[in-house]
């Protein structure tokens, strides 16, 4: 895909993400990386309704910006997932309400926030690992999210909301969107005897098939 045709599809993920109500006001970040190890990211204080494919951000493999506009101030989370996966072209971050109202609660498992409710959930997240908070922009965060960007390509940043990496904007995507309807579904079921998945049952579908 041309780096145009890519700018476009950013634009048009974007007001998607938006228009659904994934994300509000100038919340949320998306990048893509490019041929040349460069990446496309969007800007700073930019709404992911109203971006201009000709404002976006483009960074050099170091992370050095171009041209475009500054980028997102949390480039340095996507910074380290793909630093930390070899095999990602794309990152998504969202302050989604229902995965950011799990990232709040006490009590959840922070090697797991998510019970495998559903095939699809384990097939395009699997485990979800709970990052510390950190107030915005502290570097701190860069260093936890790297500790567990190797073994997961999905965390959930605490009292923040998730980071997920694919090795497509639309798996990405696709992995993001699943994530925070799967967080919808375990707070309408809190107070709710559950039926997760089982250990085998999801132990088959890893074996079978991921579509990180």
């Amino acid at each position: 895909m041309t780096e145009a045709a890519l700018r476009d599809k950013i634009c048009r993920v974007g007001a998607s993400l938006f228009g659904r109500g994934l994300t509000f006001g100038s919340t949320g970040n998306i990048s893509v990386r490019l041929a040349d190890g460069g990446f496309l990211m969007t800007p700073t204080n930019a709404s992911l309704g109203a971006l201009d494919p000709a404002r976006l951000s483009r960074l050099d493999a170091d992370g050095r910006p171009i041209d475009g506009d500054a980028p997102t101030k949390e480039a340095f989370l996507h910074r380290v997932m793909y630093g930390s996966r070899g095999a990602a072209t794309a990152v998504v971050h969202l302050h989604a309400t229902h995965s950011v109202a799990v990232s709040c609660l006490h009590g959840i498992d922070q090697h797991d926030c998510l019970p495998p409710l559903t095939a699809y959930y384990v097939m395009r997240v699997g485990r979800l690992p709970l990052v510390p908070y950190f107030a915005p922009g502290d570097e701190g965060l860069a260093q936890a999210v790297e500790k567990l960007a190797g073994a997961h390509h999905a965390v959930l940043l605490a009292n923040h909301g998730p980071v997920v990496a694919g090795t497509t904007l639309d798996n990405a995507v696709f992995a993001t969107e699943e994530l925070e309807e799967t967080a919808k579904l375990f707070l309408l079921l809190r107070d709710r005897p559950i039926r997760p998945l089982t250990a085998e049952q999801v132990e088959e579908l890893r074996a079978r098939l991921s579509l990180w």
